[in-house]
This record gives structure tokens, C-alpha cells and sequence, in this order.
């Protein structure tokens, strides 16, 4: 498992799943994105978007099919269009390697200290099984927030309902994306893709900094 020296660490090994396309520039530094692809133990794959500099990959033959692992941060930012606000997750690497850097690491795994936004959400599916939907509000530098849907199951989904929009807690666990349909129209719909983190481990940070651990 990561460690927690940061309050937003990444690491994903998988495979490149698309094409660099560019992205967007920063005072003068140009950034790329692109698909990794991680199986999970169930042999479904989880398909991740991923941000990266050019100054990371200029020594890098980075092509689709190429095995990588990648370190950073889970990001959010607001991508305002036609359609209206529209709320953009992608990994912003810190490090990427060609291969597996670290065979004995889980392939897909996040940490996360931050703050619930929202008012958790408790419910259960139609085979019974519980789920809590979690908005978290993590701190970054220059007075900037990400801001990341989890999701949280059995009694971590029963503990989680209880919890108030303010509550700082701390989240190990995946980052999962699922594929949904969009109605567009009365005959149309489209396929979209959201992304979550699926909660293993959850720690609430009381005020007097003492730590209930839920596993």
C-alpha cells in the first residue's frame, strides 16, 4: 500500500491504451494525454486518463501497447463548453517509466486526505448490496482544490453515511471508471465514461487529530 507522505498519491502500472494527443500549455511547458489500461483480478479493465509533460516522455518511445507505471496525483478540473460545466478527473503524472518499475506493487492504487463536500449518499443495489457515494475535497498548492467522487462498500458504505460535509478523512483504495448511457434525446443516448475511486480502506481524522481506522 502507498504511503501518506502527500494527500494525493497515485501509482498505476498498465498499458497505453490510445494515442498522446496534446493537450494544453503552461508557460511555455506543453502536456499530452493519453489511456493507460489496468486489468483487474476479475480480468475487467479499468481504463485511466492521464496527463503528462512533454519534458517527462521526451526520452520515452511512448506508443499504444507500451507496458508503463506512472506516479502522481488524481486531479480534477472544470472543462466549460456548449454542453455546459463539465467535471474533468485525470492522473497528472509526476514520474512515468517504461515496464513495471515495482513488480511487488498493486497496480492500481490511490491515497487521499481530504474533506467530504458533499453529503454522503447511502444506498443499496437491487441484490442488496451497500454502497455510499463520498465527494472529496483535496488540497493542493496556490489555494486549489481536486475534487473526486468515491465510492464506499459494506460497512465501510454504513460508517461513511454517518460521517458530515467537513469531516476530514483519509481514503486508500483504486481509481475504477465504468461505462454509462447518456439519453440525448428520446431516441438517441451516448456512451460516457465516469471515474471513482473505489474506497478499501477508510481513516477519519478527528479534531483532536485521533484516527478511527475502518478496513
Amino acid at each position: 500500500m502507498i504511503s501518506d507522505s502527500t494527500n494525493n498519491e497515485v501509482f498505476l502500472t498498465g498499458t497505453v491504451d490510445s494515442e498522446l494527443t496534446y493537450s494544453h500549455e503552461v508557460y511555455g511547458e506543453g502536456f499530452y494525454s493519453f489511456f493507460i489500461k489496468i486489468f483487474r483480478l476479475s480480468n475487467m479493465c479499468d481504463r485511466i486518463n492521464v496527463t503528462v509533460s512533454e519534458r517527462l516522455i521526451k526520452d520515452l518511445n511512448l506508443y499504444e501497447g507500451s507496458e508503463i507505471s506512472v506516479s502522481g496525483q488524481f486531479r480534477s478540473y472544470n472543462n466549460y463548453s456548449q454542453e455546459g460545466n463539465k467535471l474533468i478527473l485525470t492522473v497528472f503524472a509526476r514520474d512515468i517509466y517504461l515496464g513495471n518499475s515495482d513488480s511487488e506493487k498493486n497496480p492500481n492504487q490511490i491515497y487521499l486526505n481530504g474533506f467530504l463536500c458533499k453529503q454522503p449518499v447511502y444506498r443499496t443495489t437491487p441484490f442488496g448490496r451497500e454502497i455510499t457515494d463520498l465527494l472529496l475535497a483535496v488540497n493542493r498548492a496556490y489555494n486549489k482544490s481536486d475534487y473526486i467522487p468515491c465510492i464506499a462498500w459494506g460497512r465501510n458504505a454504513r460508517f461513511s453515511s454517518t460521517l458530515s460535509v467537513g469531516d476530514n478523512i483519509k481514503i486508500w483504495g483504486r481509481i475504477q471508471s465504468r461505462e454509462y448511457q447518456k439519453k440525448i434525446s428520446e431516441t438517441e443516448s451516448i456512451t460516457k465514461t465516469a471515474y471513482e475511486i473505489s474506497v478499501s480502506k477508510m481513516e477519519v481524522v478527528e479534531k483532536e487529530n485521533l484516527e478511527i481506522e475502518i478496513v
